[in-house]
């Protein structure tokens, strides 16, 4: 297996994306190689700063760098050797078998876009993310950003590419799948959500458990999939990172909300494309970065791309 990491992607790249990629190689087998992507000299010195021998990782040098400012169209179109670029480019001709960054979101949802392809059926893309539950589960909550406006049949499928991760990566037989909304009443929410509703209930092979309310997420009521558009799942992402980062300021000690820590997940996968995409957050540190990584090598045991081109 081989993942490949770009290493000028984020607020504290590259120091902090080498030193993660430094501690999660002492995770991986013999067989797993992590593929550093960026400025070769930058990637030299800090290993050499860090007392750990290069030959641990592949190094592909990348001399131009996407910006999280930048316009990421333009961007992917005129930096050919960036980093992102340079991945999605190894990506397509299978040189990699997963790719991480936490670089330009919009520059990697283009690069996904414009190389690997949505898998054909798929109608919409989605992120992904996990969300602790109380009782120890964990489950998985999609859209968390890519799409914040859905139409019926797209909430569908992400309940159908939800039950696919959760059954892959989760390890659940068969998932449970809620619809995110204002009531447990069919007949409440807007007229997309309630058309969603239909659309679930009468889905073959879907383990619908209806609609579920906002005060199920983290419980033990909470579905094992839950679905909802990119604006109320973004929404739901950053206020559970909000509950951390009170419960960090008061110092308080609860072995629940030490999972509520983003930096243990590292990334959201990109769910609908051609390709094992994990995409980090713009802040991510040592810790963070080496989640990410592990979490993409997560995807790619898991095959989760091959698995959705199946069902869809």
């Amino acid at each position: 297996m081989r993942i490949g990491l770009d290493v000028m992607g984020g607020d504290f790249a590259p120091d902090a994306i080498i030193e993660g990629a430094v501690d999660a190689v002492k995770f991986l087998s013999d067989n797993e190689k992590i593929v550093l992507i960026g400025d070769e000299r930058s990637i030299y010195r800090k290993l050499n700063e860090m007392q750990v021998e290069p030959s641990l990782f592949e190094i592909v040098p990348a001399v131009q760098v996407i910006e999280m400012g930048d316009h990421p169209a333009k961007a992917f179109s005129q930096k050919k050797n960036s980093s992102i670029s340079i991945g999605y480019g190894m990506l397509k001709t299978g040189s990699l078998d997963g790719f991480c960054s936490a670089g330009n979101t919009g520059a990697m949802l283009v690069g996904a876009s414009y190389t690997v392809n949505v898998i054909p059926g798929v109608l919409r893309p989605a992120l992904a993310t996990i969300l602790p539950c109380v009782d120890n589960r964990d489950s998985v909550i999609l859209d968390v950003g890519l799409n914040p406006d859905c139409k019926p049949d797209v909430l569908l499928q992400y309940g159908v590419l939800g039950s696919i991760y959760a059954k892959h990566v989760l390890g659940r037989e068969n998932p449970s799948v809620g619809l995110l909304n204002i009531g447990e009443e069919e007949t409440k929410g807007t007229s997309a959500i309630k058309a969603a509703y239909e659309l679930m209930k009468e889905y073959p092979g879907l383990n619908f458990a209806g609609n579920i309310e906002g005060n199920s997420i983290f419980m033990e009521s909470m579905t094992d999939v839950v679905v909802c558009d990119g604006f109320v799942g973004n929404v739901i992402l950053k206020m559970g990172e909000a509950f951390y980062n009170i419960y960090k300021i008061r110092n308080l000690s609860d072995s629940y909300f030490d999972r509520l820590d983003w930096e243990n997940t590292g990334g959201t996968p990109i769910i609908g494309i051609n390709a094992n995409v994990v995409i980090g957050h713009g802040i991510a540190k040592r810790r963070a970065v080496k989640s990410m990584i592990l979490q993409t090598r997560g995807v790619v045991n898991a095959n989760l791309a091959q698995k959705i081109k199946e069902a869809v």
